[in-house]
C-alpha cells in the first residue's frame, strides 16, 4: 500500500507558490455528479418542455401554412370560376343586347317605312287637292277672262260689243 502511495504522490502534479485556479482533488467527481444531476434536472423540467413547445409550434405553424395554401388554392379556384362566369355573363349579355339592337332595327326601318308611306299618301291627296283646286281655278279664270278681256275691249274702244 505504501507503493501506492508513493505513486500517487509522484503523479501529484508539482506545487507552485501561488494560488491555483482549480483545484483537481476528490472533489471534482463530486462537481460532475452535481453537474450530471442538474443536467438531469433542467433537461426534464426545462429543455424537454421547451422542445415540446418548439415542436407544437413549428407542426402549427406547418398546419396553418397547409391550411392557408389550401385556402389560397380554393380562393384561386373561385376566383377563376367567378371571373369564367362573369366572362359567360358578358357573353350573354353582349348577344341579347345585339338581338335587341336588330329588333330596334327592324322597328326603326318598320316605323320610318310606315311613316315615309303616310307622307307619300298625305302628298299624294295634297297634291290631287291642289290639282282638283288648280284645275277649279283655270276654268274660273277661263269664264272670266272673256268677261274681263269684253270689259277691256270696251274701256279702251269706247263702245259696247254685243256676243
Amino acid at each position: 500500500m505504501n507503493t501506492l502511495v508513493s505513486l500517487l504522490q509522484a503523479n501529484i502534479a508539482p506545487r507552485s507558490a501561488e494560488a491555483q485556479l482549480l483545484d483537481v482533488d476528490g472533489t471534482v467527481v463530486i462537481m460532475l455528479g452535481l453537474f450530471l444531476v442538474l443536467m438531469l434536472v433542467l433537461w426534464h423540467f426545462l429543455w424537454k418542455p421547451y422542445l415540446a413547445i418548439r415542436d407544437d409550434r413549428v407542426a402549427r405553424v406547418e398546419g396553418a401554412r397547409k391550411e392557408a395554401s389550401a385556402l389560397e388554392a380554393e380562393a384561386l379556384a373561385r376566383t377563376a370560376r367567378v371571373e369564367s362566369d362573369m366572362a359567360e355573363a358578358r357573353r350573354s349579355a353582349n348577344a341579347e343586347l345585339a338581338k335587341l339592337r336588330l329588333a330596334a332595327q327592324a322597328k326603326e326601318q318598320q316605323i320610318v317605312g310606315e311613316a315615309q308611306a303616310a307622307a307619300q299618301k298625305s302628298l299624294a291627296e295634297s297634291l290631287a287637292k291642289l290639282e282638283v283646286a288648280l284645275n277649279t281655278e283655270r276654268a274660273n279664270l277661263k269664264s272670266h277672262t272673256a268677261s274681263l278681256a269684253r270689259e277691256m275691249a270696251e274701256k279702251t274702244l269706247g263702245r259696247r260689243f254685243v256676243a
